[in-house]
């Protein structure tokens, strides 16, 4: 296949629309099931980007959930602990602990979950059973992977009554080194972004703290690739392999920060007792199950305590989680590591990072603060790598 017709562009008022390559060549993909569209493929395409570094750097089956050109989530197949398997809603998936790949989505769609509603997933391995039927019972656009068993594909290919978008992708494409695009009918060239992230680029370490274990060494590969494939500006924070809050697209890095770190005690929270606890009707959705947490959590529009409230998603009234429990739980998380795709040009950034637990940061470094920035990471005997390379995703 040389091209391939899309419905229309980002809009419906976008067309015509396609997907080809200016060579001429074959695609190096494969619609399977369903009709993808034009964000669906590019959702898919940078997705695949991701899981295919993550598996060469880690070794490990790794998954991605994207929304809208950036990923909710991303992760490597490490085993689950009970509390986050249920905080994923996974802990009834027979054979989960038998594959790592649907470990690895379990956590990436697990990391926040609002924002994995209707997402695109990418795999880094040959689609599995175990993890068609987590893909199958969620909201989800669609699927790419290097291959699919065939009873994965089966399942998969019947949701959505039978509409899903399954893409497979050639695991040996090699993209040509040069990459164009045309905004305003003006084109735009660059060489590809094939910079290598592994351990190599944490061996600066700026501060007081030399010690970044391999384990927080991982964590640090999993957000800075995660951060490579992100709408900038971006901050990843990341733990036992897998980005637990990702911060997209922002104009100001300290705004990265925190919205990166709100979502990250989010995740903690969900594995908190009280969140687990809650005592919700029977039948009550997934979803409406994730934005009941999430009010609960962090008391948006709806007070989901509230007389009146409580008695739609509740069998009995839930104790309201306070800030200052909160802050106790979260006083307890530590061990967590942040990535950030440029430099951080404030302290602040730092002082927000340690709310969350943060003790392993790696950045470009560069600023003409940077001897503040380290100052705040020695307040909170925090390990600090300079990398140096900035990592801009547009």
């Amino acid at each position: 296949m040389k091209e391939f017709e899309l419905k229309y562009g980002c809009n419906p008022n976008q067309k015509p629309a396609k997907i080809f390559m200016r060579s001429g060549a074959e695609l190096p993909i494969e619609v399977l099931n369903g009709r993808p569209g034009y964000i669906n493929f590019l959702d898919a395409l940078n997705s695949w980007q991701l899981v295919r570094e993550l598996k060469r750097e880690t070794g490990m089956a790794s998954a991605a959930s994207f929304k809208h050109v950036s990923p909710a989530g991303a992760a490597v197949g490490a085993p689950l602990g009970e509390r986050l398997k249920r905080a994923a809603f996974v802990e009834d998936i027979e054979g989960l602990e038998d594959s790592p790949l649907a470990c690895a989505y379990a956590r990436a769609r697990g990391t926040d979950r609002m924002s994995s509603f209707g997402d695109w997933i990418a795999l880094s391995d040959v689609c599995d059973v175990v993890t068609a039927r987590i893909i199958k019972r969620e909201v989800s656009d669609g699927v790419i992977a290097p291959g699919y068993t065939p009873e994965a594909l089966e399942i998969l290919s019947s949701k959505k009554k039978g509409g899903y978008n399954v893409v497979r992708i050639d695991p040996g494409y090699v993209p040509e080194h040069e990459e164009t695009k045309d905004v305003f009918g003006v084109t735009f060239s660059q060489g590809r972004n094939d910079f290598k992230i592994d351990a190599a680029l944490l061996e600066n370490v700026v501060t007081e703290n030399k010690d970044i274990p391999e384990s927080a060494k991982r964590d640090l590969i999993v957000a800075l690739i995660t951060l490579k494939y992100t709408q900038s500006n971006s901050v990843a924070y990341a733990v036992d392999g897998q980005a637990i809050g990702v911060g997209a697209g922002q104009q100001s890095r300290i705004h990265c920060t925190r919205l990166a770190g709100g979502k990250a005690d989010t995740w903690h929270l969900r594995q908190s007792e009280r969140v687990l606890e809650l005592p919700f009707k029977p039948g009550l959705g997934r979803a409406d199950r994730d934005n009941v947490i999430d009010g609960y959590i962090n008391k948006n529009e709806e007070d989901v305590c509230a007389e009146g409230v409580w008695q739609r998603y509740f069998t009995s009234r839930p104790e309201p989680f306070t800030a200052e429990e909160q802050r106790a739980y979260l006083d307890t998380i530590d061990g967590v590591a942040l990535g950030s795709d440029a430099f951080f040009p404030f302290g602040d950034n730092i002082e927000r990072a340690a709310k969350s637990g943060v003790r392993y940061v790696a950045q470009p470094g560069g600023s003409v603060r940077d001897d503040n920035v380290i100052e705040v990471c020695n307040k909170y005997n925090m390990a600090m790598a300079f990398t140096g390379m900035r990592l801009f995703h547009h």
